[in-house]
């Protein structure tokens, strides 16, 4: 009796029962039975949790007309963010908190968290991650370099710096502001830098100074009456420089120096002394040997010191002193007949024997007026019978052969006779 009833009424689904929410059912004839034919069953999940079908029926292939299970509410995977990610309190599921984070040397651009909400969304969009950060680059440390002897620089070298990126590692060419490395540099101070760029252009700089010194020594002048010619830069370590005098002046001293390590001259100070006359001599040979090589010679000879022409000559010759000197020229004056003569080379007096040498010796005629112009290798130049002007007899010396070498060491050094 029992079992036939059952047959026609009795289970027919697979009991319900809903993990993570909650059933209740309806049967057609209000049967104790839950699952006979025809059964509805209302499901309600609990939050988190949904169902695919909030309500199933009880068929008659003794299924329930769906999925009934109480499955917990999920968002769609989050993407990752270019160079960075992110960690989640629960994967993808509800209410699962998600925090993103971006790769060193990048910084996050949006939401820094996102919360996967009960319509399956994110509360936020995936940020982005944004490199800021320039590049650092250091620069190297360079100690002041001293030029090297005889030279005004210094070769100066040192490694290309390699920039860093924190962010992805990739830099453009590292550029210099500056002379390269390996480069000779100039005395004093030069200022340098190096910039790098990353991939998102930021930009990375550092400085960095050469300071080229040159050793000097005290400068040096050239003595009186003398020149100097220095090489390099006339102080600095390693020069030479070297003296002569002008002619009729003697070397006394050190005719080359050198500036040395220790920034002080090599040898003793030049000078240049007057040449010194002796008129002690017997003859009149040994009298001009004096002036081989050294001097000029202007020999002016009168009968007496009332001689018009004489005294016409040296009013003249008064007022060209400097022009002498400048060309080497002395003058020797031989007045008056023998015995009666005197020999004079400025204020020196020359003994008569000496002074009739001198004219026999240049065939001089003791009874006229006379000049002899004799050059530094003591050759006889030129002869006046009358008196000349200074600007002739100076055209006249500048056209003798070692003149042409005195002039350019002349003007060189800056020496003139304008005033």
């Amino acid at each position: 009796h029992f079992s036939n009833l059952e047959s026609l009424s009795g289970p027919w689904c697979a009991p319900i029962k809903v993990k993570h929410g909650d059933v209740s059912c309806r049967t057609p004839r209000g049967e104790n039975y839950r699952n006979v034919m025809g059964t509805r069953c209302k499901i309600r999940c609990k939050q988190g949790y949904e169902s695919q079908s909030s309500e199933v029926v009880c068929m008659a292939s003794k299924h329930w007309s769906s999925s009934y299970a109480c499955q917990e509410i999920r968002c769609a995977k989050l993407d990752m963010p270019v160079n960075g990610g992110y960690k989640c309190s629960d994967g993808s599921y509800f209410n699962s908190r998600c925090e993103f984070f971006c790769s060193p040397g990048f910084i996050l651009m949006g939401q820094k968290t996102a919360t996967c909400q009960y319509r399956k969304t994110w509360s936020a969009g995936v940020p982005t991650c944004v490199d800021v950060e320039p590049p650092k680059i250091k620069c190297p440390n360079l100690k002041d370099k001293w030029a090297e002897p005889a030279k005004l620089t210094a070769r100066v070298t040192w490694d290309t710096p390699e920039g860093v990126d924190t962010a992805d590692g990739i830099l453009t060419d590292v550029i210099l502001k500056g002379k390269p490395s390996k480069s000779n540099f100039p005395e004093g101070l030069h200022k340098m830098s190096y910039t790098v760029f990353d991939r998102a252009g930021n930009k990375g700089s550092c400085r960095f100074t050469v300071r080229v010194r040159v050793r000097r020594c005290s400068a040096l002048f050239p003595p009186d009456n003398g020149y100097m010619k220095c090489d390099s830069d006339a102080d600095n370590y390693g020069t030479t420089c070297e003296f002569t005098c002008t002619g009729g002046y003697e070397l006394r001293g050190s005719a080359a120096r050198v500036c040395q390590y220790g920034l002080t001259w090599s040898g003793t100070d030049t000078t240049c002394a007057a040449m010194n006359i002796n008129v002690g001599v017997r003859t009149a040979a040994a009298l001009l040997d004096q002036f081989y090589e050294k001097r000029r010679l202007l020999v002016i000879s009168a009968p007496t010191a009332a001689n018009h022409n004489y005294r016409f000559q040296m009013t003249n010759l008064q007022h060209a002193q400097c022009g002498l000197d400048l060309r080497h020229v002395t003058v020797i004056e031989l007045v008056g007949t023998y015995p009666a003569q005197i020999g004079r080379i400025r204020h020196r007096l020359l003994p008569p024997a000496l002074a009739l040498q001198l004219r026999l010796l240049l065939q001089i005629p003791q009874r006229s007026f006379q000049m002899v112009l004799v050059d530094k290798q003591g050759m006889d130049k030129q002869r006046y019978p009358f008196p000349i002007t200074a600007a002739e007899l100076f055209t006249t010396v500048d056209t003798f052969p070692l003149r042409k070498d005195e002039m350019v060491l002349q003007q060189e050094a800056g020496q003139t006779c304008q005033s």
